[in-house]
């Protein structure tokens, strides 16, 4: 938004010298100030973007500066506010972040744009849903990431099994692991984005909408027989039934030698490796299994969205590095350099070759996010979702339990 300060240069270049001199073309350059998240995208894929875009656009200039997450949202607040002068014009956000952002009426609605140019019916749902916010479509799809199952090959060769392909074979294969000292899968208690991926695969959800009021769901049909799901697979290993999957981090426990299976992301690989080089050779990846063969289970996306601030005055040129950011050529280039899911499943090609990808992109065409009402990470805050898993696994009466739960989202989601 340094555009105003360039004008007034500008202005001050033809008092004193006349307009004349100057070039059309010096007079017409703008630059877009692009904010992205800290290791989101490496400097080389940075630099060899910001080359190639400039040199087909060469009217606009880059000035694209590196946020950290922390504390990030009150700072993105304050540029849709107008409040930063030399605020950005495109801001990468957490896909879930959306929805805050556009109840304020601080973003561009790229609806149109979405629909007529860019394939908005060919995103990850995960990525393309929460980027909506009533029928407007106010984030579009960068990246995504989403968990698998991290295994070890070698200890699936002694157990005489292999990758399962449904539901019940993942238990019946992790029962047949969890022998000795072997822990058949290492589930925290408390990981509650695996657990919601068990409840959607059933057909439930974490909260449900009608007629813009928000509800805890946990207490569905569908929404148990998730948690059942995960219980029956949680106490084949030695998780902690109170604490998530930080706590502590599932690399270190896994990278001991004694697991079989974690469920995360196949990044996290490179932090157990690092601490048992030994593993390097042995770990394996497949999809989250889902109830039907051929089908993988529903997993949360995690990711990121591109937004655009309705304060912008440059917003053509900002549509445009939108557009290229998020188009097939630097969206799957973006994915090979960073090992992401690119934003559309038919470009899924892009990342073939590399096991941990593969399967995290197979798992992404059935990815979902949380909630989109902007209360959700106030939710999150105080996660009820947390308790009820651990008291269900502790024993406790899963219906009750289940409905206790519902009631502290249903007024965390209300509360104005």
């Amino acid at each position: 938004m340094r555009r105003r300060l360039l004008a007034l240069v500008c202005v001050s270049a033809c008092l004193l010298t006349g307009c004349g001199v100057m070039s059309d073309s010096a007079a017409e350059r703008r630059t877009v100030t692009v904010w992205l998240m800290q290791h989101s995208a490496s400097q080389d894929f940075l630099d060899r973007f910001t080359e190639e875009f400039e040199r087909e656009h060469e009217t606009l200039d880059l000035d694209i500066r590196i946020q950290e997450w922390t504390g990030v949202g009150e700072k993105v607040q304050r540029a849709l506010r107008g409040d930063d002068p030399d605020g950005p014009d495109v801001i990468e956000v957490g896909n879930t972040q959306v929805s805050a952002y556009a109840e304020s009426d601080g973003l561009l609605d790229l609806t149109l744009e979405s629909m007529r140019d860019w394939g908005r019916d060919d995103w990850l749902p995960g990525l393309a849903e929460p980027g909506r916010w009533g029928s407007q479509q106010y984030g579009i799809p960068w990246y995504a990431a989403n968990r698998v199952v991290v295994y070890r090959k070698d200890l699936f060769r002694a157990a005489g099994v292999t990758p399962p392909k449904t539901r019940d074979e993942w238990l019946e294969t992790t029962e047949r692991l969890d022998t000795g000292d072997t822990q058949g899968i290492y589930l925290a208690g408390q990981d509650w984005y695996t657990l919601a991926g068990f409840i959607w695969e059933e057909g439930g959800e974490l909260a449900t909408e009608g007629s813009g009021v928000w509800k805890g769901a946990l207490d569905s049909e569908a929404a148990l027989r998730g948690m059942d799901f995960y219980r029956r697979l949680q106490k084949l290993g030695d998780g902690p039934v109170d604490a998530d999957e930080e706590h502590p981090p599932q690399a270190g426990v896994f990278a001991e030698g004694n697991v079989a299976q974690i469920v995360a992301v196949p990044g996290l690989v490179r932090a157990i490796v690092q601490q048992n080089p030994a593993l390097e050779d042995t770990i394996g990846y497949f999809p989250v299994p889902g109830k039907e063969p051929g089908r993988p289970g529903a997993v949360f996306t995690g990711g990121s969205d591109l937004v655009v601030p309705a304060a912008t005055d440059v917003e053509d040129a900002a549509v445009e590095v939108v557009a290229a950011l998020t188009g097939a050529r630097w969206n799957t280039d973006l994915a090979r350099t960073m090992n992401y899911v690119p934003n559309k499943a038919e470009l899924a090609d892009s990342v073939a070759g590399e096991e941990g990808l593969e399967a995290m992109a197979a798992g992404a065409a059935r990815g979902r996010a949380t909630p989109a009402t902007p209360r959700w990470s106030v939710v999150e805050a105080d996660n009820p979702i947390k308790e009820y898993m651990t008291k269900v696994l502790t024993g406790a009466d899963p219906e009750k339990e289940a409905e206790r739960a519902s009631r502290r989202i249903t007024e965390t989601l209300a509360f104005e």
